[in-house]
């Protein structure tokens, strides 16, 4: 039994298919096959029911993946063990961002970060925050930034920052003429909202439900901030914005911000990684990067915490 056979495994119990897991292991189809079929033999068991279209695992199947990950996460330490020692930065590091914050953050620390840091290699994904918990359990990425608190036990979280929301209130909106303004003004049913599977839509929702109308027949959902800036510019309704979107609309479309009466309902945007991380150099690396260069930015004090996550709501 090797290293290289558990991964092989790994990669077709993923991807449910010997061809596609070939490839994403960079070997040939029927070399990932043999070492498979040697590694069965070996245990004298079936791991995968090659009948069933996609691949399934067997029962004992399920119960080696299991332990296979364990083996593969482990090994892979190794390195991190003998860097974390002799304190180098470099290698690869594999960065989720969930994608109401990369657009915004991203450009103010990459530049940065990698200019300090030549040697890391830095893979970055645009995830959504469900995408990254699985992917930061199963190994697949080294740290994750995104809005907490998520209340996962196998995920620590570092706070980055605090990211206050900003009203965007068209001129026909009952809101407009206010220079500040209240939680206690919102209504869900005129707020345009991001498409499910975005947690600051979640938030939203979360901040209406304890301080706002209650009422979710909401009408528009986009998947994108500028797509709902325009639409709101268009009369359809007001939206909220997260204080660093709002840093990149031009001059014309200040008009349109309102800010909150303090305290202001804001986002905690952490740096997460698995409990069991040891590439803790680089994870302080690049939190060290995005403090200096957010700090100068976001400078809010007094704001209430909006969590992202979904909130049992009466029907």
């Amino acid at each position: 039994m090797t290293i290289t056979q558990l991964k092989y495994v790994l990669a077709v119990a993923e991807h449910k298919n010997f061809t596609i897991a070939s490839e994403h292991c960079f070997v040939t189809q029927p070399t990932l096959s043999m070492q498979i079929q040697k590694l069965e033999e070996e245990l004298d068991t079936q791991i995968f029911n090659r009948k069933k279209k996609p691949i399934q695992l067997t029962e004992i199947g399920n119960k080696i993946i299991e332990q296979a990950k364990i083996i593969v996460d482990e090994s892979n330490r190794i390195t991190d063990i003998v860097d974390q020692q002799k304190g180098f930065i470099g290698g690869d590091f594999r960065l989720g961002i969930i994608p109401t914050i990369m657009p915004t953050l991203l450009p103010l620390f990459l530049k940065t970060f990698i200019k300090k840091y030549p040697k890391v290699n830095l893979k970055i994904e645009e995830l959504t925050t469900e995408e990254i918990v699985k992917k930061l359990t199963d190994g697949h990425i080294d740290v994750a930034i995104a809005a907490t608190p998520l209340e996962n036990e196998i995920i620590k979280e570092r706070v980055l920052y605090y990211e206050p929301f900003v009203g965007f209130v068209p001129t026909d909106h009952r809101l407009f003429n206010k220079k500040i303004i209240e939680v206690e003004n919102l209504n869900i049913e005129d707020i345009l909202l991001l498409e499910d599977g975005h947690c600051f839509k979640e938030s939203i929702i979360n901040l209406c439900n304890t301080f706002g109308t209650k009422n979710h027949q909401f009408q528009l959902h986009s998947g994108s901030f500028n797509t709902l800036i325009k639409l709101s510019k268009e009369g359809l309704g007001m939206t909220l914005l997260p204080y660093l979107q709002t840093l990149d609309l031009n001059q014309k479309d200040t008009i349109y911000l309102r800010e909150f009466k303090e305290p202001v309902p804001a986002r905690e945007v952490s740096i997460i990684y698995h409990k069991s991380q040891l590439k803790i150099q680089l994870i302080e690396a690049l939190k060290n990067v995005i403090d200096s260069v957010v700090r100068g930015v976001i400078a809010f004090s007094d704001v209430k915490i909006i969590s992202p996550i979904q909130q049992k709501r009466g029907v």
